[in-house]
């Protein structure tokens, strides 16, 4: 049986979601127009200018810090594809910035993002939005399409090097056989990809900077474990996320469990 086609006005096509299902990542054709790109490119220089950062490889929890950052979050041509990829009960749970400087850069290592997140049931996606332009030579988001497919959390190890940015590394018996594929994005482009799927990125040491933004949606059938965030910190030392704002930004809390920041 052919699944139904999507409403008319949707972002994504059945063809682009079943490529979604297939490679773990789709770049839809909607972005941010040339006028909320110009915004966008202004608000993270004076964010990070008000922050006072200047080592902005990776900055997380940027709604919490300046809650204005939500409307990017919200914006219905990245909120109306993640609602055909989880449905349209939606929680924002995490934000960040990734923003290589373009020397001296840090690699971001193979990894799946949900090996330390405390989400359970374990489904969750995140929207990757460019400011600048990614690509290849500035070191754009690196993944390995299907290897979300079996729904496996692999084996990780700990490595606090200074020349990465997180501390969680795939073991290399899990790197699968399929080339990599790189995720190139012209400013006000993203794209959309599965907690499974295997990624990471070279350092940049090209001279010029890659600055974009993530946000991380959950479906409200799942529960935000503040609990298990808290052994995580205890048994491998990443990010505290047990305090993390919870944000409803579509529909209802099905879990019933959740505790929605209001």
């Amino acid at each position: 049986m052919q699944p139904p086609s999507p409403p008319l006005g949707s972002p994504l096509s059945a063809h682009d979601i079943a490529a979604y299902r297939r490679d773990g990542i789709i770049v839809p054709k909607s972005g941010l127009t040339a006028e909320q790109v110009a915004g966008l490119q202004k608000k993270l220089d004076d964010f990070l200018a008000a922050q006072n950062i200047t080592d902005a490889d990776y900055v997380p929890d940027i709604i919490e810090r300046d809650s204005s950052w939500l409307e990017y979050a919200v914006m219905p041509q990245i909120l109306d594809a993640v609602a055909q990829l989880i449905g349209d009960d939606i929680i924002v749970w995490g934000s960040a910035l990734f923003c290589k400087a373009g020397k001296g850069g840090r690699a971001t290592p193979w990894h799946q993002d949900g090996h330390y997140w405390p989400i359970r049931p374990l489904e969750t996606v995140t929207a990757w939005i460019a400011i600048d332009d990614v690509n290849i030579e500035n070191s754009c988001l690196r993944v390995i399409p299907g290897s979300h497919r079996d729904r496996v959390s692999y084996s990780h190890d700990t490595d606090n090097s200074d020349a990465i940015i997180l501390n969680q590394v795939l073991k290399p018996e899990h790197l699968q056989s399929a080339p990599p594929r790189d995720i190139e994005l012209a400013p006000g482009m993203f794209s959309i990809h599965d907690v499974y799927l295997i990624h990471g990125a070279n350092p940049n040491n090209s001279g010029k900077r890659r600055a974009g933004m993530v946000f991380r949606y959950m479906p409200a059938s799942s529960y935000f474990d503040r609990e298990l965030a808290s052994r995580q910190v205890r048994d491998m030392g990443v990010l505290d996320l047990s305090r993390r704002k919870l944000f409803q930004v579509r529909g209802s809390d099905r879990s019933g469990k959740n505790d929605i920041h209001r």
